[in-house]
């Protein structure tokens, strides 16, 4: 049986007073956003996360611009009475009420007159379920000149550049002490202002590492007073490394953060045989991705650190994801092992890879999520391209965490999710003795709030084996690696 919508119109002389039409629509928040992002009409008492403004009438929250119903009120012209190939004269509105997320509301249309050469009246009425009517008025139009009929015209979806997940994990924050974090070399302002705007929400108390005269100048570039920070002074790039890292060891600081210096420069001393911050486990980064239509935070491993990781760097590299996730409140992660392709092959070293991890975790060598691959992408994150290949597990089609074969895969899948599908990235190094927020200069303030917020939910998680959000989960495995002081 074909579930096909068609739509028809009517003609001038097939239109008869008293004709009506309607549609039922539920206010959402994805339309009040779609609506401000294509008028341009930022009024926050339209937009559900703006400043909660106090309207004339003394009340709070968004409303539904009343352009909105107009829209609503074209739709039911336009694809029903007259119908496609409608053109408006005239529309005039009365608003009685206001309509706020989650109401529904019904749009009719009614013929009340017929002019020549073709110009149709209407009433048209916007009503609440609850019976209130929200606006009434009248609408002069011109019925179409020639008959259509068909399939209703399919549009593509409108995918907001809305980044809800980052959002949500910043908020579970709230409530945590800050983390004490050693900032390395924030001297420059973009650097700097990362730091200041995560202590701003609460996420770390920063220790500013680095040359105090460099500092200060990326202070002032910023309008930014210094006074209440902890600071040290230090001459070069090499000494600030060795610095926090020393502190770190000393239970001083409970995470670092990179600032204006080479990652290298920075590994170098968290690795260091003597002195440094190794944990037994292989230190690897993890990008957490909140990319704009996507129900959840995808998190991809490793694609910074690790260049051509063995298998031993990827059981430690998918159990460093895992810790992450469930950190961030993903009760048991689902784990996709990537390659090119989703079969077993000798001549792809990685499709072997996968198939020993699954094993791995199947035996309890990885805890605390379910792995699966090899996977290729597509059916790694896309049920439908699951199905079609036949492919049974309980990962594919769903997987939020992404384990790449090399660091360049994993590095290019990334950037392109950031600027092509315009993804906001954080991401953190574990696997030392204290999570490690590693920023680009690329990264937006957005970006670099985001990754401090994946510190402190990360170092609370290690502490108390519960995740910062409302449902605790299980203790499996907890590491002992990455406490704070």
């Amino acid at each position: 049986m074909s579930t096909e919508v068609t739509v028809a119109n009517k003609l001038f002389d097939e239109i008869q007073i008293g004709d009506r039409a309607f549609m039922d629509r539920v206010c959402t928040e994805h339309d009040l956003y779609v609506f401000a992002s294509i008028t341009g009409n930022l009024n926050p008492l339209h937009v559900p996360d703006g400043p909660n403004v106090i309207d004339g009438e003394g009340n709070g929250g968004a409303v539904a611009p009343a352009m909105w119903f107009g829209a609503l009120v074209a739709n039911v012209l336009g694809t029903s009475l007259p119908g496609p190939g409608t053109l408006y004269r005239a529309q005039s509105f009365n608003f009685h009420e206001r309509v706020r997320v989650g109401d529904e509301v019904r749009v009719s249309v009614e013929v009340i007159d017929k002019r020549e050469p073709r110009l149709v009246i209407l009433e048209t009425r916007v009503v609440k379920t609850s019976g209130e009517v929200v606006a009434d008025g009248f609408a002069e139009v011109y019925a179409p000149a020639r008959k259509v009929s068909g399939a209703r015209m399919e549009t593509h979806g409108i995918t907001l550049r809305k980044h809800r997940h980052s959002e949500r994990l910043i908020a579970a924050c709230k409530g945590l002490a800050p983390l004490v974090t050693a900032v390395i070399c924030p001297e420059e302002p973009v650097a700097l202002e990362g730091a200041l705007r995560a202590h701003a929400a609460g996420l770390i108390e920063p220790v500013l590492i680095g040359s105090r005269l460099r500092v200060d100048a990326a202070a002032a570039m910023l309008g930014a007073d210094l006074s209440a920070f902890a600071r040290i002074d230090t001459a070069t790039d090499f000494e600030a490394a060795a610095t926090a890292v020393r502190l770190a060891r000393e239970g001083k600081v409970a995470a670092l953060m990179k600032g204006h210096l080479h990652t290298d420069v920075m590994l170098a001393e968290v690795v260091r045989r003597d002195g440094g911050l190794r944990s037994g486990r292989r230190i690897s980064h993890v990008f957490v991705m909140d990319t704009p239509g996507l129900d959840y935070p995808l998190f991809i491993s490793d694609a910074a650190i690790n260049i051509a990781p063995d298998l031993a760097a990827k059981a430690d590299i998918t159990q460093n994801a895992i810790d992450l996730a469930r950190a961030c409140g993903v009760a048991v992660p689902k784990v996709g092992i990537l390659s090119a392709v989703e079969t077993v092959n000798p001549a792809i070293p990685s499709t072997m890879d996968a198939a020993i991890l699954s094993k791995m975790a199947e035996r309890g060598q990885i805890v605390g999520g379910i792995v699966d691959g090899p996977l290729a992408m597509d059916n790694a994150v896309n049920l439908e391209a699951a199905r079609a290949k036949g492919i049974r597990s309980l990962v594919a089609g769903h997987a939020q965490v992404l384990i790449v074969p090399n660091m360049e895969s994993g590095n290019m899948l990334a950037k392109e999710l950031t600027f092509i599908a315009s993804a906001l990235a954080s991401g953190l190094v574990l696997g030392a003795a204290v999570p490690i927020i590693l920023t680009s200069r690329a990264d937006s303030a957005q970006s670099r709030l985001m990754s401090c917020a994946l510190a402190q939910l990360y170092s609370h998680w290690v502490k108390t084996g519960v995740s910062a959000f409302d449902a605790p989960i299980e203790r499996v495995a907890v590491p002992d690696h990455g406490g704070a002081a």
